[in-house]
C-alpha cells in the first residue's frame, strides 16, 4: 500500500459529518479487523452525504438530551456486511442493509439513508435494573421524528438507528427484547401503527421513566 493511499484514507476518515462526529467514529468493523477486509465506501461522497443526515438529524438532538453516544456500529462496506451475513454474525444481506448499514448504495426506492448501533451510557444502569427499552424507544420516537427505524437489542440495549433521506417512510420500532410491558418481542411500531397494547396511552405517558431519568 501507498503513501498516496494511506494519505487518501487518513484525509477521508476527518471528514466532519456534524459537530460532534467525523467519518473515523463510523468506519471501524469488528469483521472487518478480523477478517483483513477492507471497510470503506466505493461512493464516499454518497456515504458521507447519508453519514450527515444520520448525525446532523439523529445522533446529535440524542446526543444533546443524553449525554455522549457510543458507536457499536456503523458504516459497512457490501464486502463487511456480506462476510457479517455469511458467518451469522448478525448482519442482514446486503440488500437489506443498502441506505442502512452500507451508506454508500441507495435502497430500492431510490433514496439514501444511514444506520449506527449506539449505546447510550447514560440509560444503560436503568435498562440493566428494568429491562425497558420502550420508554426510550418511545422517548426517540416523540422527540427526534427525523429517525425512520429503531431495532433495540438485549446487549447493553444496544440498537440501530435509521435516517433516511425519505422523510414520509413510514417508521418502525422493533426489538430482539422482550417488552416488560407485554411479555412478548412483537413490533411496538410497525409502518406508523402503534401496537394494540400502545394505542390507548398517551406519548407522555410512554416515555414518562425517561422523563424522570432527564431531570
Amino acid at each position: 500500500m501507498s503513501k498516496s493511499i494511506i494519505t487518501s484514507l487518513d484525509t477521508f476518515a476527518r471528514v466532519r459529518l456534524s459537530k460532534s462526529f467525523f467519518m473515523r467514529d463510523f468506519l471501524y468493523s469488528e469483521t472487518a479487523a478480523a477478517l483483513g477486509l477492507s471497510n470503506l465506501p466505493k461512493d464516499k461522497d454518497l456515504a458521507v452525504k447519508a453519514g450527515k443526515g444520520l448525525c446532523e438529524n439523529v445522533l446529535e438532538p440524542l446526543q444533546d438530551a443524553w449525554g455522549r453516544i457510543h458507536i457499536r456500529s456503523a458504516y459497512r462496506s457490501e464486502e463487511v456486511n456480506q462476510a457479517g451475513n455469511e458467518l451469522g454474525a448478525n448482519c442482514a444481506t446486503n440488500e437489506k442493509n443498502y441506505a442502512h448499514h452500507i451508506w454508500d448504495v441507495k435502497d430500492e426506492q431510490g433514496n439514501y439513508g444511514a444506520t449506527a448501533c449506539i449505546v447510550i451510557p447514560s440509560y444503560l444502569d436503568y435498562y440493566e435494573q428494568s429491562g425497558d427499552w420502550t420508554s426510550l424507544a418511545w422517548w426517540i420516537h416523540h422527540h427526534i421524528p427525523a429517525y425512520s427505524s429503531m431495532y433495540f437489542f438485549p446487549t447493553l440495549c444496544a440498537f440501530n438507528i435509521n435516517w433516511n433521506e425519505n422523510s414520509n417512510k413510514p417508521k418502525n420500532i422493533k426489538s430482539y427484547i422482550v417488552d416488560p410491558n407485554t411479555g412478548h418481542k412483537k413490533a411496538i411500531l410497525s409502518n406508523g401503527q402503534e401496537s394494540e397494547f400502545y394505542v390507548g396511552i398517551s406519548p407522555k405517558d410512554r416515555f414518562v421513566k425517561c422523563t424522570d431519568l432527564l431531570k
